[in-house]
């Protein structure tokens, strides 16, 4: 099913935990001393596709330790360098969080259109209808 529906089904796990991540931005906007956290969406995408350049370490023993700071699919949390120091600590620019929001979201919908085309058409082929 991975094969069929491409890079898309990926893509929707990274946007989803992207928009768990930067809704948390937004929502300690005003939280002293909260660090700005965002993934890099092209590495991990990148990763999960299978490109070895942007791929990290697996573990080989079951004494190794997990790496930290990574969310439900693997993808590195990073900290935003911010724009502008606030004097309480806080690195959250509050445009440019939402504005990174809603691309994520424009990209997530584009990514479940995709999808959505893509089960119209094996629907109507299943039925026939191509």
């Amino acid at each position: 099913m991975d094969n069929l529906f491409g890079i898309h089904a990926t893509a929707l796990k990274i946007r989803s935990s992207r928009a768990q991540l930067l809704a948390s931005n937004i929502a300690n906007a005003d939280t002293p001393n909260y660090k700005a956290r965002d993934i890099d969406f092209k590495q991990v995408l990148g990763a999960m596709a299978g490109d070895t350049a942007n791929s990290k370490m697996d573990r080989t023993h079951a004494g190794h330790l997990d790496a930290h700071g990574t969310t439900a699919n693997g993808a590195d949390i990073l900290y935003r360098t911010p724009n502008q120091s606030n004097l309480d600590g806080n690195t959250v620019d509050l445009h440019a969080e939402r504005s990174a929001f809603m691309e994520n979201t424009m990209m997530y919908q584009a990514s479940l259109r995709f999808l959505n085309g893509k089960i119209s058409g094996l629907q109507m082929a299943i039925r026939g209808e191509i």
